[in-house]
């Protein structure tokens, strides 16, 4: 167990840069391994990961857990950091314990106490041999928008909206760019210097929106999909921000093209707005 503890505190410095202290209690502790899938609105949170004098997903669902366990005798680690405001249809973390769950009633606790934007939707125990960050295979994210009006305000929690009018052909034709492996150095905010930017897009398409539907929503709206292994810090929002210039015909489709071939160490400064993006699903 301590070998997963050390991947995951390598893993972490490696894409973070965060200072984390698992002390000797943590690993003696764990002996029954749980996943717990969950969704939660974003949109009043400063992302998946405590942090101080703010309020968090983790921060909550941690607070949360000694009210339905009884103690505090607990550790979670989540396999996806979202960023502020940004929603999950479909999120990860382990919950490690020393003594096993009567699961039917702690996911019916769990829900009676957590906050209603935040749902468990699924629990299942898994083994010390399963690792939360490094087992998913694929990551899949939506980018909801629409463009060309003032959208209703109650749209805003999870989807953009821009007054500018869209080439969305043009979009279309960018966001099949990103698909396969490319240098993805100039999309990626601050980056540690172990980060790897050679990274795989798996699909990167947009279509009509007919996921999410309400009636305060446009009458036409988009989604961009796109999906990999993992994602760098910002990287989704400025790919983003590259479909939307492309889309004000600020670039070109070749301007974009070249920025996944040698890059230079600049980033590009046009991250679109947090709100849009949702987690839609964490593959195992």
């Amino acid at each position: 167990m301590q070998g997963i503890v050390a991947q995951y505190l390598r893993w972490f410095s490696n894409h973070y840069d965060l200072s984390i202290s698992l002390g000797s209690e943590f690993r003696e502790m764990q002996q029954y391994f749980y996943l717990i899938h969950i969704q939660y609105l974003g949109f009043r949170f400063h992302g998946w990961a405590k942090q101080p004098d703010v309020k968090t997903v983790h921060q909550f669902i941690d607070k949360t857990l000694p009210f339905v366990l009884g103690h505090k005798n607990f550790k979670t680690l989540g396999s996806s950091r979202t960023d502020a405001m940004v929603s999950a249809n479909h999120a990860i973390f382990e919950l490690f314990l020393k003594e096993p769950l009567n699961e039917e009633q702690f996911f019916h606790d769990l829900n009676s106490n957590l906050p209603t934007d935040i749902r468990a939707i699924k629990i299942e125990a898994t083994d010390e041999k399963f690792n939360v960050i490094q087992s998913p295979k694929t990551k899949e994210y939506l980018y909801l928008f629409a463009f060309g009006e003032k959208c209703h305000p109650f749209t805003a929690p999870i989807l953009s909206s821009f007054m500018d009018n869209l080439d969305i052909d043009q979009m279309k034709a960018g966001a099949r760019l990103f698909e396969g492996r490319h240098n993805f150095r100039k999309y990626c905010t601050k980056p540690s210097e172990k980060v790897v930017f050679e990274r795989e897009i798996e699909k990167s398409y947009i279509e009509e929106n007919t996921i999410y539907q309400a009636s305060f929503f446009p009458e036409i709206s988009y989604t961009y999909h796109v999906s990999a292994k993992g994602f760098m810090r910002n990287q989704i929002r400025l790919m983003m921000g590259q479909l939307l210039r492309l889309g004000k015909a600020e670039i070109s489709l070749d301007d974009l093209r070249q920025s996944l071939v040698n890059p230079d160490e600049v980033p590009l400064d046009y991250i679109a707005p947090p709100s849009g993006l949702i987690l839609n699903k964490v593959m195992l």
